[in-house]
């Protein structure tokens, strides 16, 4: 099942973003085939606020620990997240 990891960056918590987006990346990276979806939400400035992370979770208990070892989580950038199943109905391109 997918699952999306939905984040907003604590105020003003922009530098640890950058700190931590090298190791964040590669966190990503070895996710491999599921990792499905990711980037940053963005103000209206064009400044990074948050992220969003879909990936291939047994259930959401896996979903969480994924999300747990996220270095963003592990330097407590987030204000909030939240984790929701996910249906990929549109432009999927594994659907046949």
């Amino acid at each position: 099942m997918l699952y999306a990891i939905i984040c907003t960056d604590k105020p003003g918590a922009l530098q640890i973003r950058m700190d931590n987006r090298p190791e964040h990346l590669e966190f990503l990276k070895s996710l491999g085939d599921n990792l499905k979806a990711a980037g940053p939400f963005l103000d209206d400035d064009g400044n990074m606020t948050g992220s969003l992370v879909v990936i291939e979770a047994s259930n959401r208990d896996e979903a969480l620990a994924i999300s747990q070892e996220d270095p963003y989580a592990k330097a407590d950038l987030f204000e909030h997240s939240e984790i929701r199943p996910w249906k990929w109905a549109l432009k999927n391109p594994e659907a046949v």
